[in-house]
């Protein structure tokens, strides 16, 4: 018997090599990159771009409105024309924008291509859609969960790197080897990755797109540059006045598209909604210790509190950070496929907690800075990793890739913020000594109290997502293919179970049930044994219609039940009488 479910996608039809998932997440590594690619060289952009401080700051804040626009828009488009695709679509684009700065000293054609370059982090999600497509159940979770610590994994790694190049090369080599790795990911990409069969219905929601990318801009804008305008500026109102006006009436607009670029009913689920509420507090917390370790590395000695290290150093540091992210990819698979996703990210959180507790006794000395990013990146890496599984057990296969798009959009959203809050505090605690604003060790003590509030209001969420393991990930303790069929069987037991039966009681074979969710969308499809028997998995629980057909009898036969994962269901449905044709 066959079956295909929103939780077992159709594979694709060119099965996925061992080399699938390293490529995969290679390419969000290197879109990650360019987040973090000009930290090393922020304060010398307005004599390097001949312009001022404010004007400067533009190269970094076009890059995370673009990344912040591009992840649901992108993941849209890869539901509906191939996440491969789209993939490739977005590395090249970065690969254009790195050219464009490479060449350029000049302000606007540099903002121009930073603005391309954080286009490619639509690349993330279209990644974790990939995954999900194509791997097999006992591969997928620590697959997911590499990809999506590429995040923190590339913005890690990139700070000694940049700093390396920035000491001893010419600025613009920083964009020449980011044009260089996006054209190395799309050669891999090509070679290695195969396309998604699945597609989405509908068509694509221009007006939506246009209406989210009006919102987000109205949101992102203010926060970024609030520090600059005042926060009690008329500009800075006005903006988050329009912001909240324009996503409404775009929220509006969504409700009544038949395709929109966003389901926002499914959005609403409990599971969804929250998982992305914390995801909005982990990526605050992931940007503090980005923000504060660099700058107190850096510090003279003579301030009493600064360590005195180079750039370089500096950045080896907290390198740890995004490799410590790297490698508990397959400590969350193992902890997920025991506890399940939602104890893998509060566990996560716990560890993010402790490390920023521990940390705020832990900056005298640089090898403590470097306990303190390990600490930290392997809670952030729990937690970025239980984030994507969270979201494909809540929604349809045909949605993860706009719906771990908005979720990627979620954690840029708390990165923002955590730029916004921890810069307005160290630029409010700090000294000035010769006429240069130093922050001081107050700044930095506060900064981390913050991201530690950040992690109670994320653990305070988890505890009210729901509890239990989406199928997406109770598959993945299986470790030989015995394990997974074994595996498979239990999945099969959480959901409805039965026999098709016509009006003589005599079983029906080859019939075709179907599960309809209350949206009236097909959340999975089966056809039943020769004696009658089928299984569907449940996406999710909640109230569904059984609807069967078969050649010889009455088209359809409906049972209105609600699933739970605890209590299996067995239905039994018997099909009219009346002979029509199938």
């Amino acid at each position: 018997m066959s079956h295909t479910t929103t939780d077992e996608p159709a594979r694709s039809t060119r099965s996925a090599s061992g080399a699938t998932v390293p490529v995969l997440a290679f390419a969000g590594i290197v879109v990650a990159v360019m987040q973090t690619l000009l930290v090393p060289v922020i304060k010398d952009l307005p004599r390097l771009l001949d312009t001022t401080p404010s004007n400067a700051t533009w190269v970094l804040t076009s890059t995370l409105l673009s990344g912040a626009v591009a992840t649901p828009i992108m993941g849209r488009l890869g539901d509906l024309y191939g996440k491969r695709r789209m993939l490739i679509a977005s590395l090249a684009v970065m690969v254009v924008g790195a050219l464009v700065s490479a060449f350029t000293d000049a302000l606007l054609p540099m903002i121009v291509g930073r603005t391309l370059q954080g286009f490619a982090m639509g690349a993330i999600p279209l990644g974790i859609g990939l995954m999900r497509d194509m791997l097999p159940r006992e591969r997928l979770g620590s697959a997911m969960a590499l990809m999506s610590s590429s995040i923190g994994v590339g913005g890690g790694l990139a700070l000694p790197a940049a700093a390396l190049v920035a000491q001893h090369a010419d600025w613009h080599v920083l964009f020449y080897g980011a044009a260089g790795l996006g054209v190395l990911a799309i050669a891999l990409t090509l070679a290695v990755v195969p396309e998604s069969p699945l597609r989405a219905k509908g068509s694509f929601d221009l007006p939506g797109a246009l209406g989210l990318t009006a919102g987000l801009v109205l949101f992102l804008l203010p926060i970024t540059k609030g520090s600059d305008w005042g926060w009690s500026s008329p500009t800075t109102l006005g903006l988050f006045a329009a912001a909240a006006v324009v996503l409404l009436l775009w929220g509006l607009m969504e409700l009544r598209v038949a395709a929109p670029l966003v389901d926002l009913r499914t959005t609403s689920r409990r599971e969804v909604l929250l998982t992305n509420l914390a995801s909005i507090m982990v990526g605050v917390s992931f940007y503090v210790i980005s923000l504060v370790l660099p700058q107190l590395l850096q510090l003279p000695s003579e301030t009493g509190y600064g360590l005195g290290q180079s750039m370089v150093v500096a950045g080896l540091c907290v390198a740890p950070l995004g490799l410590t992210m790297m490698f508990t990819a397959p400590v969350y698979a193992r902890l997920s496929a025991r506890y399940g996703p939602r104890a893998t990210l509060i566990i996560g959180l716990l560890i993010i907690g402790a490390g920023y507790a521990g940390g705020l006794g832990l900056m005298s000395a640089a090898w403590q800075t470097v306990v303190t990013s390990v600490l930290i990146g392997a809670g952030i890496g729990l937690a970025y990793s239980s984030l994507p599984a969270l979201i494909i057990g809540a929604v349809p296969a045909s949605e993860t890739g706009a719906a771990n798009g908005l979720n990627t959009l979620m954690r840029s959203i708390g990165t923002s913020v955590s730029s916004a809050v921890i810069g307005m505090v160290l630029a409010n605690t700090s000294t000035t000594v010769g006429g240069v604003a130093i922050p001081t060790m107050h700044g930095f003590r506060v900064s981390f109290l913050i991201a530690t509030v950040a992690v109670a209001g994320g653990i305070t969420l988890a505890f009210f997502l729901p509890r239990r393991r989406p199928a997406a990930t109770t598959q993945l303790r299986a470790s030989s293919e015995e394990d997974a069929n074994l595996a498979r069987a239990e999945e099969a037991l959480r959901g409805f179970r039965g026999r098709v039966l016509g009006a003589d009681g005599a079983p029906v074979a080859r019939a075709k049930v179907t599960l309809i969710d209350r949206h009236g969308r097909q959340a999975g499809a089966t056809l039943s044994a020769g004696d009658g028997s089928y299984t569907l998995a449940v996406p999710a629980e909640g109230p569904y219609v059984l609807a069967a057909r078969a050649t010889g009898h009455g088209p359809l036969a409906h049972a209105a039940t609600h699933a739970g994962e605890e209590h299996p269901v067995d239905v039994d449905l018997s099909l009219p009488g009346d002979t029509v044709s199938a």
